[in-house]
Order: C-alpha cells, then sequence, then structure tokens
C-alpha cells in the first residue's frame, strides 16, 4: 500500500470511515476545454482537478465551474453517492449522459460545490490555448 503520509497527501480530504480512501483537490492554472464531438461543452480558466486514491489510485478528473458551461446540458434522472464528495447528480447532451455534478457536496469538499465533470469515453478535454 501505498504511504499514505507523504506531504503530497498531508492535506488531503480523507474518507472519515476508510482513511485510506483520499483525494486532493488542486487549481489547474490553464484554460480547459471540453468538447463532445465537434460541440463545446465547457470553456474555463477556473477549474479544478481532483487526484482520488480509494480501491485504487484513480485517473485524475477535472471539474469545471457550471458558470462555464457552455453546451446544451440537461440534467438525467440519475445519482450516485461518493462518501467524500456527497450527491452527484447526471447530466447529458442530447438524451446521452456525459457527466455529472455535485450541486451541494459534503462540507469537507465544498470547493466542488456546482461543478461538471466529464465521461473521457464520451467527451475530449483539451488543457491550454
Amino acid at each position: 500500500m501505498m504511504d499514505t503520509m507523504i506531504p503530497a497527501f498531508s492535506e488531503a480530504i480523507r474518507n472519515p470511515d476508510n482513511p485510506a480512501h483520499m483525494m486532493v483537490i488542486k487549481d489547474v492554472p490553464r484554460r480547459i476545454r471540453v468538447y463532445a464531438g465537434d460541440v463545446l461543452l465547457a470553456d474555463s480558466s477556473n477549474a479544478l482537478r481532483v487526484i482520488e486514491v480509494g480501491k485504487s489510485v484513480y485517473d485524475p478528473v477535472v471539474y469545471i465551474p457550471e458558470d462555464d458551461l457552455v453546451g446544451s446540458l440537461e440534467p438525467i434522472e440519475k445519482s450516485t453517492y461518493c462518501p467524500i464528495k456527497g450527491d452527484a447528480s447526471y447530466i447529458a447532451l442530447d438524451g446521452e449522459e456525459v457527466g455529472w455534478v455535485y450541486r451541494n457536496p459534503i462540507p469537507m469538499t465544498h470547493r466542488l460545490k456546482a461543478h461538471c465533470a466529464f465521461w473521457p469515453a464520451k467527451t475530449r478535454l483539451v488543457e491550454g490555448d
């Protein structure tokens, strides 16, 4: 198991029921654009990157403020729960699920409030200008 006490994890947000489940939220210092095919869904200079360790080391996920969405995304009837983020709601483009949002995350992850993430298999993320 990875040593979770190394400095990179000193400020990690931890699952109170499983301290080995943790995440770090970092500002993304560059512009992020998200596309579904040729359709621009989001354009942001205020994105966050989440690095999470749980059952495995997960791929980093970029979260975009809802205010920076430019595509026509609609909510769908689906929700899931994460013990360190809270309840996720899901969003779709033309009826196809493309991502999720934490509108009311649990207090320790308040920075993710009203931020959307997108499925990498269904979207394309461009970092930088």
